[in-house]
């Protein structure tokens, strides 16, 4: 590869670091222990924005619409600032990245206790996004800097990534015991509590110092504007496309156009560039290619358990409180995934374990699948489990292929797939969720007409249920048409939340089509690589004698 094709961190200035000995469990615990208190600061921090949007607006006085901007102002430099942590980690170092990373994210949490409107609450969650996109980064390095290159693999990663998958779901679990009828108050105080304790533990833990050098360039501002442009229009479009609607917005395809101009653009000038913030022909390799769509596939079909189940549980009327159960199963179950991943994630098996994960997830949809408006959240208990383990039963491994691949470049590609991987993975959880809400949205239309259509007022079964609501309403309202109205207005309720209900149907059986074609494709691949390494095996000895007898 050419020195244009090299990235900054690979550049003579910045030397390659030597391979760190492992510590003693002793003092690995301790790091590892910090790794996981960050990465669930973290994870509930974002969990507590995307997860209670309605509490959000009920509280600032603002409607739903106004508050998702909040989770665009959040997740746009979350998903941005990691791209351009590359440079700065390796002109500033590893220890002074980390604690200037830290105190920041402590003093914006403690801004957000005096958070009063919509324009404060922008401008606040905005600066959470920036300070929080390190801790992902933090979280990995503090997990795996400890440990030897072996067990870095197959128990640094399963933990690491454990750790960051629970994070939102136990803010879900948390929220409505720190809601209550208080408001947020304790929410902001519990992200600061989190921050002080992380702060700590990072400033008595300091990383191992490496080789740093001035690396950071005038046109590495000019590519990250246009990265973070680009990823504010897609993240503004997959939030408020489903909630706005996509044609009754125009503007949303001039910026979806914009997002996609800004980053051709940005990736024009890297590719000319003799020391790039990103090294775009590795990413554009086929290897890494192929790694980063398999990555996007599974944050689609995985906002099936984001998106859907929570989503179709809050439109039959079930609260926070309610669904408490439910997320401590899923917690429960991504941590069984970690273990699995533990006792059998090795290299050169990366694909069994995706072939397995996504047969538990095509399970645990078409389970879903068969949802009623009678359906609670016990009756979802094993099929989000199923999701759950599947969930980190592909993380893990793909991560680590990406790490080998890394690994085969040189020592400093390792941190870069991080941070590129960190990236993609929180804006690609935002398409998904985009690409699911819309998929509902657009099969709850055409299921209400269907209900519409057979609730007409001269069918006798609806006018003998109209009778049978009035009578049921009538010690309540005494006037005979208040009662038929209000008969009527039930009716059409139920009809609305069934048509959701069909809807989410239809969205969890395209998950559960996705999954089966997915895994018919892998078992594809691995049939073919079966087929060539047994050509292999027959050649070899035909090879061996056709070299001895000349």
């Amino acid at each position: 590869m050419s020195a244009a094709a090299q990235p900054a961190a690979a550049q003579p200035a910045a030397a390659q670091p030597e391979a760190a000995a492992a510590l003693p469990i002793r003092q690995a615990l301790p790091y590892v222990g910090a790794g996981a208190l960050v990465a669930l600061s973290q994870g509930l921090g974002q969990g507590f924005v995307s997860n209670n949007i309605p509490q959000i607006a009920g509280d600032l006085g603002i409607t739903t619409t106004q508050a998702s901007w909040l989770m665009v102002a959040y997740i746009v430099p979350r998903s941005a600032l990691p791209l351009m942590l590359i440079k700065i980690r390796a002109q500033f170092g590893l220890r002074r990245f980390a604690e200037v990373s830290i105190v920041i994210y402590a003093l914006i949490a403690f801004a957000a206790l005096w958070i009063n409107d919509w324009r404060s609450a922008i401008v606040v969650q905005a600066l959470s996004g920036a300070a929080s996109a390190p801790l992902s980064t933090l979280a990995f390095l503090y997990v795996l800097e400890p440990m030897s290159a072996r067990f870095k693999m197959v128990l640094g990663l399963p933990l690491v990534m454990a750790f960051l998958m629970a994070g939102p779901l136990l803010a879900r679990v948390v929220s409505p015991v720190l809601i209550g009828d208080g408001g947020l108050i304790r929410v902001h105080l519990t992200i600061l509590g989190l921050g002080m304790v992380s702060l700590a533990a990072i400033f008595r833990l300091p990383l191992r110092p490496v080789p740093h050098a001035k690396v950071i360039q005038a046109m590495d501002v000019v590519s990250f504007g246009l990265i973070l442009l680009g990823f504010a229009g897609l993240a503004t479009a997959f939030v408020i496309g489903p909630i706005r609607w996509w044609t009754d917005a125009a503007w949303l395809g001039w910026v979806l156009a914009g997002a996609t101009a800004a980053l051709a653009l940005a990736m024009m000038i890297e590719l000319r560039r003799a020391a790039p913030m990103l090294d775009v022909r590795w990413l554009a390799s086929p290897a890494i290619l192929h790694l980063m769509a398999t990555l996007f596939l599974f944050r689609v079909i995985l906002s099936e358990q984001s998106s859907g189940a929570p989503k179709m549980l809050q439109t039959l009327g079930m609260g926070p409180a309610q669904m408490t159960d439910l997320f401590v199963v899923i917690v429960i179950a991504t941590f069984v995934g970690a273990l699995a991943c533990l006792a059998w994630m090795r290299p050169g098996r990366e694909a069994y374990l995706h072939l397995v994960a996504l047969a538990l997830i095509a399970a645990g949809a078409f389970m879903d699948a068969h949802a009623t408006y009678d359906t609670r959240p016990e009756q979802m208990l094993i099929s989000q489990a199923l999701i759950g383990v599947a969930g980190m039963l592909f993380m893990p491994p793909a991560m680590m292929a990406g790490l080998l691949s890394a690994l085969a470049k040189g020592p400093n590609y390792i941190l870069s797939f991080v941070i590129v991987f960190v990236s993609t993975q929180s804006l690609g959880g935002v398409i998904g969720s985009g690409l699911f809400s819309t998929v509902v949205n657009l099969r709850q239309a055409f299921h209400i007409q269907q209900l519409a259509a057979e609730l007409t007022a001269t069918s006798p079964a609806v006018s003998a249920e109209i009778a049978s609501r009035m009578v049921s309403l009538a010690p309540y309202a005494p006037d005979l048409a208040q009662r038929k109205l209000q008969a009527m207005s039930q009716i059409a309720a139920e009809a609305s939340r069934q048509s959701y209900v069909l809807a989410y149907n239809d969205a969890y059986f395209l998950t559960f089509l996705i999954a089966v074609v997915a895994a018919g494709l892998l078992l594809l691949h691995l049939f073919r690589d079966a087929l060539v390494a047994r050509a292999l095996r027959l050649s070899s000895p035909s090879d061996t004698k056709n070299q001895t007898q000349s």
